[in-house]
């Protein structure tokens, strides 16, 4: 197995104020998408359509990702850090999932999102958040 991992920011209000603070810093492309301009946006509340659902900053080897919560609730200190892993195969996705869910806590069932990858959450049993991803 040979993943990449990035990590994923959680943030309240202020995601592309901060992305945009990483960006001056680190330079790179930055990518941002509100909820507004998601194909997911039916299942969101109208009154968080302006956040941002999802962000990269990417320069090199460098790499971040970040949205606001989701719905995921307030961002305390221990959720506000995901590890993003990038899997390689179907089979691969599969395994490392319910390996990291054994004796933890299913937050996002694998399944195939609106941008067409194969997607989960979980936090595993020593408290480290995962988000797993197989673009097929």
């Amino acid at each position: 197995m040979n993943q990449a991992i990035q990590p994923y920011l959680h943030f309240n209000d202020n995601c592309k104020e901060v992305m945009q603070f990483y960006q001056s810093i680190f330079g790179g492309e930055l990518e941002i998408m509100t909820v507004s301009d998601s194909p997911a946006k039916e299942h969101f509340p109208e009154e968080v359509h302006h956040h941002t659902l999802h962000a990269s900053l990417s320069n090199g080897d460098f790499g971040i990702m970040a949205s606001y919560m989701c719905g995921q609730g307030e961002v305390v200190a221990g959720n506000n850090v995901q590890l993003s892993l990038n899997c390689k195969t179907e089979e691969e996705i599969n395994t490392l999932f319910r390996q990291l869910s054994q004796g933890g806590k299913i937050m996002s069932e694998l399944k195939e999102e609106f941008w067409g990858g194969l997607f989960g959450m979980v936090v595993d049993k020593y408290g480290t958040r995962w988000m797993l991803s197989y673009e097929k």
